[in-house]
């Protein structure tokens, strides 16, 4: 009886579980995780700074997506939010009884769904918070105004153009606005002074040669792509996973890595009646990708640097920033004055780094000495998007500021 008590119990348990993570708006942005979305929750300075990181991806190719509280006068402050599944929410109320009610939540993107879905469910999850949004939103294929987008319209501010939250605390330092025809794109990146501690959305990023943590809580994702043809079982081993996050880290940053080809589609198709195949969890055996035998020296080429080296999102860097190289220079040059300057928190990847005004010049050095619209090897696909989007007039040929020059550049000193 006791055996089958506890058996209940462990039943019980893992159906709690089971529901403090689901999301059932995943339909608004149908990406993996889809319904369920695990969370990890890590401290990243004490009684200051906290990570709340989740998986976020398309066909398996999952990265983390990191939401940043920050401690500020009054309460806490969400920066990027995630989804607010019931785990999330019941971890913010546990830092609320320790350090204060949420009294701001920060979109500080115009661009990337997976940030901006997050913030009206976050609003309601926490009614009393002020709700900071970055100017210049927009959807597509119609512009609907940002109550229509979810943001409570009684409580909603813009960034700079109606102040900013924490000046006390917190500096802010914008990037942009650039006009790329279809929308707009701005970043507004955070400076904590107390912990010399600066917060990005997606431009600044450190990739690490390894799986994070996060992976630890679902390695499907690793474990996918780490197979050569869609038939063969899925293994977690570390080797197993190593491998699928090398190619996953390909697949982010280039879309099509050159050392990945496309299979026909009769041999995906042949192989996904192979035995075992008959789950939706594997896509039924489909898998389209071919790896050529030296992909592994590409992964190895973009990952040959110091793990805390910093990079401009490789998708960033080749299709928004090849006709405003002077802009984001500038902007990194802003950063590495900034006083104290000792750790960068991205919101994808690995974090917290180590980054100072160092090694934020010797980014700004590396891209001037590279080709500011590289078109060969690994950069033959993006290249190819941005010569598509040009010639049919969809991103403008030139650098396009939105404010006419005159965008802000940081505030709260």
């Amino acid at each position: 009886m006791k055996e089958k008590h506890t058996a209940l119990s462990m039943e019980g348990q893992a159906r709690l579980t089971f529901n403090s993570q689901r999301w059932d708006w995943w339909p608004l942005l149908p990406t993996y995780p889809y319904g369920i979305r695990k969370t990890l929750v890590r401290e990243l300075v004490a009684d200051r700074l906290w990570s709340f990181e989740q998986l976020h991806g398309i066909w398996y190719v999952a990265v983390p997506i990191r939401m940043t509280v920050i401690k500020v006068t009054g309460g806490l402050l969400l920066y990027a939010p995630i989804t607010p599944t019931p785990e999330v929410c019941a971890k913010l109320k546990d830092l609320q009884s320790l350090h204060g009610p949420i009294c701001s939540i920060v979109l500080p993107t115009t661009s990337g769904l997976e940030h901006k879905l997050s913030v009206p469910a976050m609003a309601r999850a926490f009614p009393m918070a002020t709700v900071w949004i970055s100017d210049h939103q927009w959807s597509f294929p119609l512009r609907l105004p940002s109550s229509w987008l979810g943001f409570p319209a009684d409580r909603t501010k813009i960034l700079f153009k109606d102040g900013l939250p924490h000046t006390i605390d917190l500096e802010w330092i914008s990037l942009g606005p650039l006009h790329l025809g279809l929308g707009t794109f701005l970043e507004v990146a955070c400076f904590d002074r107390l912990t010399g501690s600066l917060i990005v959305t997606d431009a600044l990023v450190s990739i690490p040669k390894t799986p994070l943590s996060v992976f630890d809580l679902d390695p499907l994702p690793l474990l996918f792509h780490a197979r050569e043809k869609g038939f063969e079982p899925i293994l977690d081993t570390p080797e197993m996973r190593q491998k699928g996050w090398l190619r996953i880290v390909l697949f982010a940053n280039y879309l099509r890595p050159q050392s990945l080809q496309i299979r026909p589609l009769f041999d995906c198709l042949r192989d996904s009646f192979s035995p075992g195949c008959r789950q939706p969890k594997l896509h039924f055996g489909f898998y389209p990708f071919q790896w050529q035998p030296d992909w592994q020296s590409e992964a190895e080429e973009l990952l040959a640097t110091p793990s805390a080296l910093l990079l401009v999102a490789p998708v960033l860097q080749r299709l928004v920033f090849p006709r405003a190289q002077v802009l984001l220079l500038a902007w990194i040059r802003r950063l590495a004055n900034l006083p104290g300057l000792c750790r960068l928190i991205s919101a994808h990847y690995d974090s917290p780094v180590d980054c100072g005004p160092q090694q934020l010049e010797i980014l700004a050095s590396r891209l001037l000495q590279k080709p500011s619209s590289p078109s060969q090897g690994s950069w033959v696909t993006l290249a190819l998007i941005d010569d598509l989007l040009l010639k049919n007039g969809i991103v403008p040929a030139g650098p396009q500021d939105c404010d006419g020059g005159n965008a802000p550049n940081s505030r709260g000193a």
